[in-house]
C-alpha cells in the first residue's frame, strides 16, 4: 500500500501536475495540502476520471486539505482539528482507507516571528498534540501526514544558521514536533534514513532546487500499529522539476500489511 503526502500549492492552477504525478506514481492514498480552493471549486470530476475518490475541506484562496484514495472513496471521519471551535482555517481532514485512519494536515506557517501568527501556530500545534495522544489511545492503525511547516533538526534544513529566527525552525516549534514523536509516532523518512540529508521543499528563487538548498517540512508519522508495516519512504523529486510545479515534492511510503493479515488469520506472518 502506497501512501503519499503532497502540498500542491493550488490544486486548480496545478491540476495537470497533480494528475501527471498520480499517473506516474499511482499512490493508493494521497494527502493533499494548500488546495487554495473552496469546497465547490474542488476538481472532483477530474480526480474521479483519474481513478480516485476524494474527501476534502476547502477554503477560498488559502489552506485546504484533501484525502484521495485509488478506486474508492475515503470514509470521512473528521473535518477540522478539535480544540478551538472559532478556528475557521481548513487545515485538517481525516478519513479511513482500508482500515487505516489517516489525518491529513497543513500546519500554520507562523511567520513572522514574533507575531500573532506565530502564537497561532503554537496553539495549533498544542491542539494537534492533544488530539494525536487521543488517537494513540484508540490503538487503531493511524497516520498523520502533511505539511507540518517544521524542520525537526539541523540536518533537515540547508544552511540552518540562516533559519534560526524563522517560525519553521524556532526551538518552540521543533520541541513541539519532538514532543509529538515522543508520544509514540514514527517519522517514516527519518526512521529509514537516519542521518541523511533529505528535503521536501525548495523555494522558487536562486535555483534552490538545482542547488538542493531545501527544507524537510513534509512528514508522515506512523502510529505503533502501522510502524512495523513500513517498507520504504522516499521523496518523489521528479515532479519538483516539472514546469509550473509546486515548490514541494511528494513524499511517499510503502506499507506491507500482510503480516498483520496473516496473524489475524492464524498464520505466521513474514515481511
Amino acid at each position: 500500500m502506497k501512501i503519499a503526502t503532497y502540498n500542491v500549492n493550488g490544486i486548480n492552477g496545478r491540476l495537470d501536475i497533480l494528475l501527471r504525478w498520480l499517473r506516474d506514481d499511482a499512490p493508493d492514498v494521497a494527502c493533499l495540502q494548500e488546495l487554495k480552493a473552496d469546497d465547490a471549486g474542488f476538481p472532483r470530476k477530474e480526480i474521479e476520471r483519474a481513478g480516485y475518490g476524494a474527501v476534502w475541506h476547502g477554503q477560498r484562496s488559502w489552506n485546504g486539505v484533501a484525502v484521495l484514495a485509488k478506486g474508492k472513496t475515503p470514509i470521512l471521519t473528521r473535518r477540522g482539528l478539535p480544540g478551538d471551535p472559532d478556528d475557521n482555517h481548513s487545515r485538517y481532514i481525516e478519513a479511513v482507507v482500508d482500515g487505516i485512519l489517516i489525518g491529513c494536515l497543513y500546519l500554520p506557517n507562523g511567520n513572522p516571528f514574533p507575531s500573532g501568527k506565530f502564537e497561532y501556530k503554537l496553539r495549533w500545534f498544542r491542539r494537534l498534540l492533544d488530539y494525536a495522544a487521543d488517537l494513540l489511545e484508540l490503538d487503531v492503525p493511524s497516520i498523520l501526514a502533511g505539511d507540518f511547516n517544521v524542520m525537526p533538526t539541523e540536518i533537515d534544513v540547508y544552511r540552518p544558521e540562516r533559519w534560526l529566527d524563522d517560525a519553521l525552525f524556532r526551538p518552540e516549534v521543533r520541541k513541539a514536533y519532538a514532543d509529538l514523536v515522543a508520544q509514540g509516532w514514527t517519522d517514516a523518512i527519518r526512521h529509514l534514513h537516519p542521518g541523511e540529508r533529505i528535503y521536501t521543499f525548495w523555494k522558487y528563487w536562486r535555483n534552490s532546487f538545482e542547488r538542493d538548498a531545501g527544507l524537510r517540512i513534509d512528514h508522515l508519522l506512523l502510529s505503533p500499529a502501522v510502524a512495523p508495516w513500513l517498507r520504504s519512504a522516499s521523496v518523489r523529486r521528479k515532479p519538483r522539476g516539472w514546469e509550473h510545479t509546486s515548490d514541494h515534492a511528494p513524499v511517499m511510503i510503502e506499507l506491507d500489511m500482510r503480516p498483520a493479515i496473516d496473524d489475524a488469520g492464524g498464520k505466521t506472518g513474514s515481511a
